[in-house]
């Protein structure tokens, strides 16, 4: 789909590599750059406990895999000048660089916008920051978290602030620098010439509150910690024991499903009750509502209340771990390679005849394309390859 395109990415970590491995499956050519005296993207070393691989290469973690497939791997110091004059050459060729330098540091580098759109116009430049081009701090997802407020409403009633398991404010930042690169790469199309695509962590964190934004902005509403609850909706999000299986949660987001919900749990005169018979009603009396559920599913079997309820289109499902997520079909679909040991997952959820991703390469290990590129892309010869090795300009 975008065989023709050169992407060149100089981030690390989730957000920026995310943006890039999306490319990849749709077919463009990603090369990342990385830096030799760090030993490459740091997300190498960031292991699970017990996930240490055997072998000399011990450098592609499962971390690195999850956003790293379908790329090459460069080693290119960039601090060197002659370091700066291969990227610059690189970058004559790119349609688009991916950078996740805070700022001031790419300038240094010869790696900022204003450098390498001098070296090439059409290039489009997205870069992910932390909190934006004119703030230098440095953005780690922990800390967007508990700045944006995701902290402050994720966990129990009664319970401490509480990161979300996965680092979300990466995922919304790669999600809205996608979006921005897609975009401008239309524009360009159309005549518009190259772009600076800025995304920050905390700005995709604030985004992504939505309706608990809302709730205070327009509603006056100091959202708290609810658990599983739903500030605007009930029965929603709370997970109720069954008597077998795993627990059952609902998503009812209509009067009617609450009515079709009734029936199915046998409390048709529920639905009837004025604290239980509109959503307002409800949210109201969450408390009463939870307790009248919770008895009742709790005499339920879990597969024969699930059957019940999707016949109803009443949305519900069970609480999964993540073995029995990919147990399901719609998920397994989502890997990359699921055959091979460094499975990874899908960034593009749509399969595509020609999106490339049935063909992806492996993630890369480190400097593993360094030589290749330089041969194929700059047309260097391998005395000059071997040169820019001797002066540590590059790792291979």
């Amino acid at each position: 789909m975008l065989d023709d395109l050169f992407v060149l990415e100089l981030a690390s970590v989730l957000a920026g590599p995310s943006a890039g491995q999306f490319f990849a499956e749709l077919g463009a050519t990603v090369v990342k750059v990385e830096n030799p005296k760090t030993g490459g993207d740091v997300t190498r070393r960031w292991r699970a406990p017990g996930a240490e691989q055997e072998g000399e290469q011990n450098d592609r973690s499962a971390y690195f895999c999850c956003c790293n497939h379908g790329k090459r791997s460069i080693a290119l110091d960039l601090s060197t000048e002659r370091g700066q004059d291969v990227l610059h050459d690189l970058t004559r060729e790119a349609d688009v660089a991916l950078a996740s330098y805070r700022p001031g540091t790419a300038k240094a580098l010869g790696a900022d916008y204003d450098t390498l759109s001098a070296v090439n116009p059409d290039l489009i430049y997205g870069h992910v920051t932390g909190y934006g081009p004119e703030r230098k701090r440095a953005g780690y997802d922990a800390v967007i978290q508990a700045e944006s407020g995701f902290m402050h409403l994720n966990g129990d009633p009664d319970g401490p602030p509480t990161k979300l398991p996965v680092a979300l404010m990466d995922v919304l930042a790669a999600h809205q620098l996608k979006e921005g690169l897609l975009v401008a790469l239309l524009n360009r199309e159309r005549g518009g010439g190259g772009a600076y695509v800025s995304v920050s962590l905390f700005q995709a964190a604030v985004s992504g509150l939505a309706n608990q934004a809302t709730n205070w902005l327009v509603g006056g509403h100091r959202p708290q910690r609810m658990g599983s609850a739903h500030p605007n909706i009930a029965p929603y999000g709370t997970a109720y024991p069954t008597a077998s299986g795993p627990p059952v949660v609902l998503a009812v987001g209509t009067d009617r499903q609450f009515e079709a919900l009734c029936e199915v749990l046998g409390l048709p005169d529920l639905a009837d009750n004025p604290n239980f018979s509109t959503n307002t009603a409800r949210t109201g009396h969450r408390e009463a509502l939870n307790r009248v559920l919770e008895a009742r599913i709790g005499q339920f079997e879990c597969d024969a209340l699930l059957e019940a309820l999707h016949e109803r289109s009443v949305p519900a499902g069970v609480v999964r771990d993540i073995p029995a997520v990919f147990e399901q079909s719609t998920a397994e679909a989502m890997m990359i390679n699921p055959d091979e040991d460094l499975a990874g997952l899908r960034q593009v959820a749509f399969p595509h005849p020609d999106d490339g991703s049935s063909s992806l390469l492996p993630p890369p290990h480190y400097a593993e394309h360094t030589a290749s590129v330089l041969r194929e892309r700059l047309d260097c010869s391998q005395e000059r390859v071997d040169a820019l090795a001797r002066e540590n300009v590059v790792d291979r």
